[in-house]
């Protein structure tokens, strides 16, 4: 694993702060610029390192901050485990494919994904606010093969998923808004511990940069959600300016790695 320098080791817990700052500040998809921060901002060149190591670093990051939403009431453990179990199961699956895919191809794939992220929050849909909460068998029922594809996307790109996970539990347990986010933590760190776990295997996962990233992460996450307290419905703006940022890298991006197609 090729070495860091001292100045990308700065750039590392610098682009962990903005991955930090933009999740407190609008929550869900806040770290779908992870991976084109390392790679193109600290200049860490290896896509399959990058996937591994910023896996880790979310997957740290969401565990940090279960503890403030279980405090408040906000998770639900066992709807939360239910999903997260088969969801693990999706994500070391989908890490190893993703760790056969070549490194353009996968990138290429990645600035997809951004595009589809970046439409969401631009076109600002709310999730449903009311449906019939489901338990037992029916819950489980529901929840596992949506938790399974969750976190199959999750472990192929090496990302949290919490714009898909938060809306997955809404849809399999039927509980609402608040709940859902708070759960999804769960499932996050989970998702992203599979994935940087078998990556790790494969010595696929930067340690110092990871932990880096989540110390500029934790430090981020805390100005970001100061800073949401304040802004109110301005949020809103933010987001669909953060958006716009997020469809410019991801266009980048597919230019960088346009020659994947020719592969």
């Amino acid at each position: 694993m090729p070495s860091v320098t001292a100045l990308q080791q700065l750039l590392s817990v610098i682009s962990g702060g903005i991955v930090g700052f933009t999740l407190g500040l609008i929550g869900g998809g806040g770290s779908i610029l992870a991976v084109p921060l390392l790679l193109y901002v600290v200049g860490y060149r290896d896509p399959h390192v990058v996937i591994g190591t910023t896996a880790l670093a979310v997957a740290l990051t969401a565990f940090a901050n279960l503890l403030p939403h279980w405090r408040a009431g906000n998770i639900r453990w066992k709807p939360a485990v239910a999903f997260a179990i088969p969801g693990a199961i999706g994500a070391a699956l989908g890490a190893s494919i993703g760790k056969a895919v070549g490194g353009k191809q996968l990138l290429f794939l990645f600035a997809l994904l951004m595009v589809i992220v970046a439409v969401n929050m631009l076109r600002q849909r709310r999730h449903a606010t009311s449906r019939i909460e489901r338990s037992g068998r029916t819950m489980l029922l529901w929840v596992a093969p949506v938790s399974f594809m969750v976190g199959l996307l999750a472990g192929f790109f090496g990302i949290g998923g919490g714009f898909l996970i938060v809306p997955g539990l809404m849809f399999a347990t039927g509980m609402p808004l608040l709940s859902a986010v708070g759960s999804s933590l769960v499932s996050v760190g989970t998702f992203g511990a599979t994935t940087a776990i078998t990556y790790a295997l494969a010595g696929k996962v930067n340690w110092l940069i990871a932990l880096e990233y989540f110390a500029g992460g934790a430090l981020g996450g805390w100005l970001g959600a100061w800073l949401a307290v304040r802004l109110g419905r301005r949020k809103q703006a933010l987001t669909r300016i953060f958006a716009a940022v997020v469809l410019a890298v991801a266009v980048y991006m597919l230019a960088m790695n346009i020659s994947a197609l020719h592969l």
